[in-house]
């Protein structure tokens, strides 16, 4: 497979804190690659910088082939990096499905702000294939949590991603949304799309990725397949101080 995100020596310090530590990773096309590691470890703050909400320091990033180092958000966008966020970031008053054709905005004329027909269609066929179809007309503030989470993803699909970034998706969620999201993931995997997720829930970083980026104090401590990240003796002692299973690694056995 061929690369569609690279980041090269990547660092960024707020203040005098370092919390980005000259990182490097490649992630493969088409693949389901997951960014973990403990709370502080830099994650979020790695998926700023790609999506272009931080600017970095030092290094380089380059998606599709591009280097976006410096590109606007806007323009990233519109190069195909998509994302969700770990704190809801959708429009409250809005219903599920204005919400939703919003993702589409970058595609449409500056006046239609992807309002038209089409993009009402579209929104309700991604909807209905995230399982989502009964709530395209109920305001977003009165749906329960883990459903604005699945539809913040629905939004980010809506941006026709070529690299998808999913910060925590199944936080929030119960097991059966879990399963339907993790289902959603694989299809849009299978179309060609590329994923990288951050997540803290490992029995569904084990069961959706191939493989997985551990960061620690802004450091990438190890990288390769679900199996061995949890063999690896110091990712297990950066999220428990001690040499022993990581959590969820018997539940997902």
């Amino acid at each position: 497979m061929s690369t569609v995100l690279q980041l090269n020596g990547v660092s960024k310090s707020f203040g005098g804190l370092k919390v980005i530590d000259d990182v490097s990773f490649d992630v493969k096309r088409a693949s389901r690659t997951a960014l973990i590691g403990p709370n502080g470890a830099g994650k979020s703050t790695i998926f700023n910088l790609i999506s272009g909400v931080y600017p970095i320091d030092t290094g380089r990033i380059v998606a599709l082939g591009q280097d976006i180092t410096r590109m606007s958000v806007a323009k990233r966008v519109a190069q195909g990096v998509a994302r969700s966020f770990q704190n809801i970031r959708l429009m409250p008053h809005l219903s599920t499905i204005e919400n939703v054709m919003l993702g589409e905005h970058h595609y449409s004329s500056p006046f239609a702000l992807a309002r038209g027909a089409k993009a009402s269609e579209n929104a309700r066929a991604a909807l209905a294939d995230a399982g989502l179809g009964t709530y395209p007309g109920q305001v977003v503030a009165d749906l329960p949590y883990g459903i604005q989470k699945r539809i913040e993803v629905v939004r980010a699909i809506m941006a026709r991603p070529s690299i998808l970034l999913l910060d925590e998706p199944a936080a929030g969620l119960n097991s059966a949304e879990t399963i339907e999201l993790r289902l959603l993931l694989e299809r849009l995997s299978s179309t060609g799309i590329t994923l990288l997720v951050v997540e803290h829930d490992m029995p569904f970083v084990r069961n959706l990725c191939d493989h997985v980026v551990v960061l620690n104090f802004g450091r990438k401590i190890f990288e390769g397949t679900p199996d061995e990240v949890h063999r690896d003796p110091g990712v297990m002692e950066a999220y428990l101080g001690t040499p022993a299973p990581l959590p969820g690694a018997a539940h997902a056995a």
